[in-house]
């Protein structure tokens, strides 16, 4: 038997805890010993071996007595380390945090997960205060991204070390957040899946924010019927609701605007066949103009994003001492254009937003949107490091493609789907209007096998 549970999915894995051919303090243990043994020493920024201990022997316990809590006893998770830790600082991928007090509770849906029975394992690495997409820390060091065979090249950010953890076999799943595109741009750097819910699905109750009317949360992990898993133990639920639906009839917009600008060769390349495979097992797939996504950054370069003026707000105290000369530079730079937006053009902002999103689902409605996650794949690390402007035409790249779900208010879910320059991997964006998650899920369930190829 193979002992790298931390390759293995949730599924795979819980079928061996569950039939008690593992032991969960075993899995435990080889997990975090996994962990220990990777070359890589910036995906993690603490292991929480004695809660995990504890966890797992409360799990083996119920195990042996016949009180599984169900599919998700026993299994190991790691948390991007802003999900408050009881008993442990929540540094943000900030130094600036590091000397704060402990939490004196978990986070609620880190609560949610312990008593659906799983295994907290470790807090992963991350861009400093969730505010970047490329995943480069000059605090922890910047994970490397595992799919890489040439050189280091960058892991996505923000929830960075989450997605290289469960892309490197380090652990099945690790919980992430999205406020323009963390959890689906690492998930497509890294080859993984990567599930964003509607802002609001869980609690956020002990989640470090970066800019609440866009913070929402989701899973990294090998398959969407692992974060469907995943999702049912976030919201409290013993089993999921959530079943596979028919390929054939299933509609599809795949937009013709903005998404594809400026997109490299082979990722429009993977992409297109997994939509020509869609298609052949009966999907319908209309091709369509959306004018909001157009209009989404006009608005950004008329009264600058709504992101920039919440982190702001949220950071002003900081930027403003001698807090600011601890955090990394282009984070500071980034978060001081939000001092730009005046309270009127920050209420535009919202008002567009709101009319953009009627309009979208007028538009839409209850078809799915499909289009690359990411327009290029992993670029290399050392340009990015050494050149700041590289860097900020770079990380709007990179977010502009998931951003546009996020003002929407969308749910979304990365997948895997072929490989484009230097064999890196790219992924496939099927998003739903908001609150559509369940439906999301279901479509994503059917088309996963044949977006994979």
């Amino acid at each position: 038997m193979t002992k790298s549970f931390g390759a293995m999915s949730v599924a795979q894995l819980s079928g061996l805890i569950q039939t008690a051919a593992v032991d969960p303090i075993e899995v435990m243990e080889t997990v975090i010993d996994g962990i220990e043994a990777y070359a890589d020493r910036a995906v993690f920024t603490s292991i929480l071996k004695d809660r995990a201990t504890e966890e797992a022997k409360a799990s083996s316990k119920r195990m042996k007595e016949g009180r599984s809590r169900g599919m998700l006893d026993g299994i190991p998770i790691a948390w991007k380390d802003l999900f408050d830790i009881q008993d442990r600082t929540t540094t943000a991928g900030s130094t600036v945090l590091a000397g704060s007090p402990t939490a004196h509770a978990d986070a609620a849906v880190v609560e949610r997960l312990k008593q659906a029975g799983m295994v907290s394992i470790g807090c992963t690495n991350m861009s400093e205060f969730a505010f970047s997409g490329l995943g480069l820390n000059p605090h922890y060091g910047t994970p490397h991204n595992p799919r890489s065979g040439d050189v280091p090249r960058i892991p996505g950010g923000s929830s960075s070390g989450a997605g290289v953890a469960v892309a490197a076999g380090l652990v099945p799943v690790a919980m992430g957040t999205d406020t323009g595109g963390s959890v689906r741009i690492p998930a497509a750097f890294n080859g993984i899946v990567g599930y964003k819910a509607t802002r609001g699905r869980y609690p956020m109750a002990g989640v470090y924010p970066l800019a609440k009317s866009l913070d929402s949360l989701g899973p990294l992990c090998r398959t969407v019927q692992d974060a469907v898993w995943i999702d049912a133990g976030m919201r409290g639920a013993a089993t999921p609701s959530v079943v596979a639906r028919p390929l054939k009839g299933l509609d599809i917009v795949v937009p013709d605007n903005v998404v594809f600008d400026g997109a490299e060769a082979g990722v429009v390349a993977a992409f297109e066949t997994a939509v020509d495979w869609l298609a052949a097992e009966g999907a319908s797939i209309n091709r369509i103009r959306i004018p909001a996504f157009d209009e989404i950054l006009g608005l950004m370069i008329k009264y600058g994003a709504l992101v920039t003026a919440e982190a702001f707000a949220l950071h002003r105290d900081r930027l403003a001492g001698p807090a600011a000369n601890e955090m990394d530079p282009r984070v500071v730079v980034r978060t001081r254009l939000g001092e730009k937006t005046t309270l009127s053009n920050y209420l535009a902002i919202l008002d567009a937003r709101e009319r953009l999103i009627a309009d979208v689902e007028r538009l839409v409605g209850n078809s799915f949107v499909a289009f690359p996650s990411v327009a290029h794949v992993a670029p290399p690390i050392a340009p990015l490091e050494a050149d700041d402007d590289l860097f900020f035409a770079t990380n709007g790249k990179t977010l502009r493609n998931t951003l546009l779900g996020n003002f929407l208010d969308w749910c979304g879910v990365s997948i895997p789907c072929g490989t484009g320059d230097a064999d890196m991997p790219v992924g496939f964006l099927l998003s739903a209007v908001g609150k559509q998650d369940e439906e999301l899920l279901s479509a994503a369930l059917s088309a996963e096998e044949v977006i994979r190829g």
